[in-house]
């Protein structure tokens, strides 16, 4: 028995000298790379990461990336990627470590990382132990993943914050539950900007031959501008860094018989707010039309998305609603009782993907849209790869862009332009004002500011102790920080009060790779604060 236990001390030992051992070499690998950025949020934190890594590749930061959403890959500074491979073809949030050892081989300037935990414990050893970014992103709170971070969406945003940088900074898009995350921030000594994203222009937003949000391009600017990247270098690179392989598309296809076929994948949106946005988006984008059909994928182990999706088929009022996957009970009982009737059962995830995709086909118009809900997963990526087997619509493609006077400029056969010519837009469109306006739960969710009376009527800091700038009577004007602390490498806490930020000045370029230390200008400013 003496032996056996000399042998387990023996296995012990040797695992905390293996163990210290791994830390110090990890700690090493994450000190060559000087700028180090964390995306976390609910939804779109794949799309940002690329953005924000064009954004730097554009100006002249040798950039590395990862992302982890629908198809985790490995970015190199050149913008080639590859997948990350997973043993059993399982994540896990250790191979973080292997991506910072990889990711140092190139000396980078910045690194940006997709946060890949849900666990709030998780996210925040993912911050302080794998990546110790220097800059957090936030993206946004939405209703997900509600048994791990909690029920509320104040819960969520709690949870998310885990994952801030004590003394960095923090850039959000989050409008609604800023309160919660400025509250979260000063705990952590944390510097939290909003990027405002009513200050991306449609025409900005048309330069991009793919979907995108003006939030997420409001973001990715904002941490180019922080490493110093000026605004029209950073658009530039994210013009031309690769789109997510679950970026919201739109495909055209010939069904047999000599259907036209519109098909939208929304799948990487799979919560019902973000689902509903999308296909809001689209609809006043043109890019799909009615009569509408919608496709949910169900999984058995995401039953209450499945219900939530089914939930809000009243919402988009299709005319058909297939349900393909396991279980379909999930997603056609939690429809409406008078919309159930539009409800089509494909057969389960048993079914041969040939056969539902035939009687799919089958109840569809001469010319009709499809928009896929739910989680790509399973029966989902047999429905894709059926879709793609179709035959191209040309004639989408083939239409020429016309100048002002009505000639012909070229014809459309960059994606770009197809883009342009496909979904003019972005202008003149609900969207243009307020991607959130066409939601169901309220025509304007930011109309009823929880401040519409007291002391902060205008804002949460028209007339309150920030009523002149965000820090500008702020506590730590005086007091052991009013000079900072003794070591502060990135600049972040100022040693004077910071100024209000003056209005309509454009971007100073920042000397890099280093951490500018006062408040970039001109794109952000306080939720609710007059600009």
């Amino acid at each position: 028995m003496l032996f056996l236990y000399c042998v387990l001390l023996a296995c012990c030992a040797i695992m905390l000298v293996a163990g210290i051992v791994e830390q110090r070499r990890h700690f090493a690998s994450l000190h060559r790379i000087p700028n180090r950025v964390l995306v976390n949020g609910i939804r779109g934190k794949s799309s940002i990461t690329r953005l924000c890594a064009g954004a730097l590749r554009g100006g002249g930061l040798t950039t590395v990336a990862k992302t982890t959403g629908t198809a985790a890959r490995f970015i190199h500074p050149d913008a080639t990627e590859e997948p990350v491979y997973r043993k059993f073809g399982i994540a896990n949030v250790v191979e973080q470590i292997g991506i910072v050892r990889r990711a140092s081989a190139y000396r980078p300037d910045a690194l940006v990382m997709e946060c890949m935990a849900v666990m709030p414990a998780l996210q925040e050893i993912n911050q302080s132990k794998l990546i110790q970014s220097t800059i957090g992103v936030l993206c946004n709170v939405r209703e997900d993943h509600v048994a791990e971070m909690g029920p509320t969406l104040d819960d969520i945003a709690r949870s998310l914050s885990r994952s801030m940088p004590h003394g960095g900074i923090c850039v959000t898009a989050e409008k609604e539950r800023f309160d919660v995350l400025q509250e979260e921030a000063d705990a952590r000594d944390c510097r939290l900007l909003y990027a405002d994203p009513d200050t991306v222009s449609d025409e900005e937003l048309r330069g991009f031959s793919w979907f995108t949000f003006k939030e997420n391009v409001a973001i990715a600017l904002l941490v180019a501008e922080l490493l110093g990247v000026d605004r029209e270098t950073a658009l530039r690179g994210m013009y031309e860094a690769p789109p997510d392989p679950g970026v919201l598309s739109v495909e055209r296809y010939l069904a047999p018989g000599g259907k036209r076929l519109r098909f939208a994948n929304v799948f990487a949106a799979n919560d019902p707010e973000s689902t509903l946005m999308n296909i809001n988006q689209l609809l006043d984008l043109g890019a799909v039309d009615r009569p509408l059909s919608v496709v949910i994928n169900c999984r058995p182990d995401r039953v209450e998305r499945n219900g939530q999706m089914g939930a809000i088929i009243p919402e988009l009022r299709p005319d058909k609603v297939f349900v393909i996957g396991h279980p379909a009970k999930s997603a056609i009982d939690a429809i409406p009782a008078e919309w159930r009737d539009r409800a089509v059962d494909l057969g389960g995830d048993h079914r041969d993907g040939e056969e539902f995709m035939q009687e799919l086909l089958g109840h569809l118009g001469p010319s009709s849209s499809l928009v896929a809900i739910g989680n790509i997963h399973g029966q989902g990526e047999v429905l894709l790869e059926h879709l793609a087997e179709l035959p191209a619509d040309e004639a989408a493609d083939s239409e020429a862009v016309c100048s002002e006077d009505g000639g012909p400029v070229r014809e459309a056969d960059d994606p770009a332009v197809r883009t342009a010519q496909a979904f003019p837009l972005y202008a003149d469109t609900a969207y243009s004002q307020d991607p959130y306006a066409q939601l169901p739960y309220g025509a304007d969710p930011y109309a009823q500011v929880p401040h519409t009376q007291g002391p902060y009527a205008q804002g949460p800091y028209a007339r309150g102790p920030y009523a002149q700038g965000p820090y500008a009577q702020g506590p730590h004007t005086q007091g052991p920080y009013a000079q900072g602390p003794p070591s502060d490498p990135h600049g972040i806490r100022a040693t004077t009060p910071i100024p209000a930020w003056p209005q309509q000045q454009p971007p100073q370029p920042r000397p890099r790779p280093q951490i500018h230390p006062s408040p970039p200008q001109g794109q952000r400013h306080t939720p609710g604060e007059p600009r």
